[in-house]
């Protein structure tokens, strides 16, 4: 918006609040309390057009989103949070000081309504209302006077207008609750106990992220919030309970952007007495199991764009990539070369990166976004992923996939690390001579023995945009992270 356009709706919007509040002072006058208590209603405004009998007494409440006057009587719709309904006031019916008072009732207005339901000559289901209450008066316009709220940083920066304007957001998120209840519900019935693990933890592990740090006041030490909860799953796994799973909240003090918020929902997934294959054929299933209850079928995503998420998925080497798109030689070129070639394929390589960051950073840049129908990416190099099992036919590699869906990584999976001394030397090796680093605690776990393991991670924001066909993280975030107006 324009600066002019800016403040014209900063005095229309007082210019409304100051006939709202004047209209909630004549509403009061007329005996109308402005924000009223609790209002017992028979049932949601969708369960009453479900069970719609007519002739049948009702109490409903909702939002005021349309009135229609008609001389001595009106229509309007309420909404609530299962749907709209219509209602119909007749000033015969109501009478005269009633009727005369909802003149004062705002669009965006929460009121209660008792009446008899009838079908109207169209055949609408309707309220014929008896009586109205005021249950909370809006002193603000609503945002249908923003043409639907289209304004994006609006719509993620005041969520609840963006609710109350565009059906289609509350549709994705009712998706996104769906989805949540049925990633529980198949893993539930495959006998996986559901956990918590902490949020605040004294060392940040589990993942190579950069973590959100705070104090404890009461134990006079610092605290991180957690960046993953990989570590404390696996003490449980040494603890005896072999299938868990978390759905949780994970906290990463990096950048913002289309796929990345600095909060996030994660699914994390262990299986005791399993590998990679494990977990690499439930990954598959749940999501499946998830697409086909909550949008009922394996095509997904936008209709422009559509993806086919029918088996089998495809499944290639992360060198194999790699060579696709640098070269058939790529694994013989010296470091100098590397960087010669990945600068001449676009790509911006500082000249303190050895092969490794190179070839990773070609993977990121060029590969990865290219891969848009279900494909495991397997053997990734052992130096990316500390936490996991080295194959046994190449220590180079470690035995993982990611899952690459539309381009963006959705899941990990991995054969779990349980060798507590070459988990040490990695750990003293990522951590560089700092011991503070090294989580001696989940060492001292892993030294009781933990059982072979199959591990996966799951996005669980990137699988609703996946299924709901959002563009942007924050489409599918209640309330994502934002920049500060200005800055």
């Amino acid at each position: 918006m324009s600066e002019q356009s800016v403040e014209t709706s900063v005095i229309e919007d007082n210019e409304y609040r100051r006939q709202r509040l004047a209209n909630l002072a004549e509403l009061e006058k007329r005996g109308y309390r402005g924000y009223g208590g609790a209002y017992p209603r028979t049932a949601r405004l969708a369960e009453i057009h479900a069970d719609f009998v007519e002739g049948r007494e009702v109490r409903a409440a909702g939002r005021v989103m349309a009135i229609r006057h008609m001389g001595k009587s009106l229509f309007a719709h309420l909404q609530d949070g299962s749907g709209k309904f219509q209602i119909y006031l007749k000033k015969d019916i109501l009478g005269d000081e009633a009727y005369e008072s909802f003149r004062f009732v705002d669009l965006g207005d929460q009121i209660g309504a008792e009446g008899v339901l009838f079908k109207t000559r169209t055949g609408e289901p309707t309220i014929q209302v008896r009586s109205w209450t005021l249950l909370a008066k809006s002193l603000r316009i609503p945002p249908e006077k923003w043409h639907g709220l289209q304004d994006v940083e609006t719509r993620y920066r005041r969520r609840y207008l963006d609710l109350m304007a565009n059906p289609d957001v509350v549709e994705r998120f009712v998706k996104r609750a769906a989805i949540l209840r049925e990633i529980r519900a198949f893993l539930d019935g495959r006998g996986f106990l559901e956990v918590e693990t902490p949020m605040i933890q004294p060392l940040a592990g589990g993942a190579a992220a950069r973590p959100f740090e705070t104090y404890y006041n009461a134990l006079n030490a610092r605290m991180f919030l957690r960046i993953a909860p990989e570590l404390y799953l696996k003490r449980l796994l040494v603890g005896g309970f072999d299938r868990v799973y978390e759905l949780n909240r994970n906290f990463r003090n990096e950048g913002l952007d289309r796929s990345h918020n600095p909060e996030f929902t994660m699914l994390e997934v262990y299986a005791a007495y399993g590998d990679l294959r494990t977990v690499q054929v439930l990954v598959q299933e749940l999501i499946l199991h998830v697409a086909q209850c909550v949008v009922g079928g394996w095509t997904v995503g936008p209709p422009e764009r559509p993806i086919d998420l029918t088996p089998p998925w495809r499944e290639v080497p992360y060198a194999d990539l790699i060579r696709e798109v640098a070269g058939a030689d790529w694994d013989t070129l010296e470091v100098a070369a590397a960087r010669l070639r990945a600068q001449g394929m676009g790509l911006d390589i500082p000249e303190d990166w050895d092969k490794s960051a190179i070839t990773h950073e070609i993977y990121e840049k060029l590969v990865e976004k290219t891969l848009r129908t279900p494909t495991f990416v397997t053997r990734l190099p052992s130096v990316l992923i500390p936490l996991a099992r080295r194959c046994d036919d190449d220590p180079n590699v470690v035995d993982v996939f990611e899952l690459v869906i539309d381009g963006r990584e959705i899941a990990p999976g991995y054969s779990e690390l349980n060798d507590p001394l070459e988990q040490r030397r990695r750990f003293e090796a990522q951590a560089d001579g700092d011991a503070s680093k090294v989580d001696e605690d989940f060492l001292l776990a892993l030294e009781h023995g933990m059982p072979p393991a199959g591990g996966m991670g799951l996005g669980v924001d990137r699988l609703v945009m996946l299924l709901t066909g959002a563009d942007s993280i924050r489409d599918v975030i209640l309330f994502p992270q934002m920049k500060e107006k200005g800055g």
